[in-house]
């Protein structure tokens, strides 16, 4: 049997995300927006779905908004604020988002935006003196991710909403990775919008939630019914919603020890790889990561090498890295954190999830040595 350690890419859904899909694709498949009696049906089953999301974060169902998607939500969430106050130009984020956030804050700096990356040390943690020069008079706009799907470092976003505060400025939290692995309390974490995703948790693809905490103003992005508040127009994705709340409710304050035997096997992991191979580091060690994230550098290899082989193994995991005008460049979050480039190339991120037992692990470690003993010797011959 494949193992799949590529979580923080997709994960596998529940079993009971799966049955509480099938009815609204079989049998309850009648527009919500419908006045009639069946469409009415549907519609309050999407609400329940949306008071179990609101549930996960401690929200208010009418502070949940369906999207398609974490990168939906995040352009919602960005262009949106920011078109609340046209005057203001600036927008402050941190040098290791998701593309979702770096191509689009990108693209709003070619609209005339000005965009203000702020660093962070060797072991992924943002640097909250920067973030705190940097906010001027123009700033609109905040935006971090919460947990970094490279290297699981959680950012500390209390800290960023005290600067935010202070200032009067919105923020917007990427938590994406971050939700149902530690705990995400909008009731005690003051943001104003936060980016969800249903298959980070067990969910279903195609489906996201944007939180709008209460009298947070958002211009619509795009125009057409009169769905999620005016705010996101289009016949809802039901099937997907609904998997979205079942998997919402079950990832709400997971047992301790389910956290921590993930925990367990991924420090466990990552200990019998650096015991085995001394070309091994892993990379922000020493920081405060979700549970099931580790991401190792293999010194003088390259992660596409590795991860080919892995794959033709049976192991299934993902490099911190694009592949770009067919060289492999380290990930921006790498150069960020300033590691070694001849760490940095052969990263490879290992996800872990619910399902990934230590028998995996066991496996994975063998392979990974076999793998790492046939690439040196492949280079050792051809030096």
């Amino acid at each position: 049997m494949p193992i799949y350690l590529d979580n923080n890419a997709s994960t596998r859904p529940l079993d009971s995300v799966v049955e509480a899909i099938r009815p609204f694709l079989e049998t309850e498949y009648a527009n919500p927006s419908s006045l009639h009696r069946f469409g009415q049906q549907v519609r309050h089953k999407v609400e329940c779905a949306r008071e179990q999301v609101a549930g996960l974060i401690s929200a208010e169902p009418k502070e949940i908004l369906f999207t398609s998607g974490g990168t939906e939500s995040i352009n919602l969430a960005i262009r949106g604020a920011l078109a609340v106050q046209p005057a203001k130009r600036h927008l402050l984020t941190s040098a290791v988002e998701h593309s979702a956030v770096r191509r689009l804050v990108a693209q709003l700096a070619r609209e005339g935006y000005q965009v203000d990356e702020i660093g962070v040390d060797r072991e992924g943690r943002l640097n909250l003196a920067e973030l705190e020069e940097k906010v001027t008079e123009d700033t609109a706009l905040i935006s971090v991710i919460h947990a970094n799907n490279e290297t699981g470092v959680i950012l500390d976003a209390g800290r960023v909403c005290d600067i935010a505060g202070r200032h009067g400025i919105c923020v917007h939290l990427d938590a994406v990775q971050s939700t149902g692995k530690v705990t995400v309390d909008v009731a005690q974490l003051p943001v104003h919008l936060l980016s969800l995703s249903a298959h980070k948790l067990h969910g279903p693809k195609g489906v996201g939630a944007l939180y709008v905490r209460k009298r947070t103003r958002l211009v619509p992005m795009t125009y057409g019914g009169r769905q999620e508040r005016d705010l996101r127009p289009g016949t809802e994705n039901v099937p997907a919603i609904i998997g979205f709340g079942v998997a919402a409710e079950e990832a709400i304050d997971p047992p301790p020890e389910r956290i921590d035997s993930i925990r367990h096997l991924r420090d466990g992991f990552e200990a019998r790889v650096q015991a085995a191979i001394p070309l091994a580091q892993v990379i922000a060690a020493r920081a405060d990561r979700v549970c099931n994230t580790s991401n190792i550098g293999f010194e003088r290899l390259q992660a596409e090498a590795l991860l080919i082989l892995l794959s033709e193994r049976g192991v299934y995991a993902s490099a911190g890295a694009a592949c770009s005008s067919g060289s492999l460049e380290p990930s921006h979050v790498l150069q960020a954190m300033d590691i070694d480039p001849k760490i940095a190339h052969g990263a490879i991120r290992f996800s872990l999830s619910r399902f990934t037992t230590a028998a995996e692990i066991d496996r994975t470690v063998r392979v990974l040595v076999e793998v790492i003993e046939r690439l040196s010797a492949t280079m050792a011959a051809c030096s």
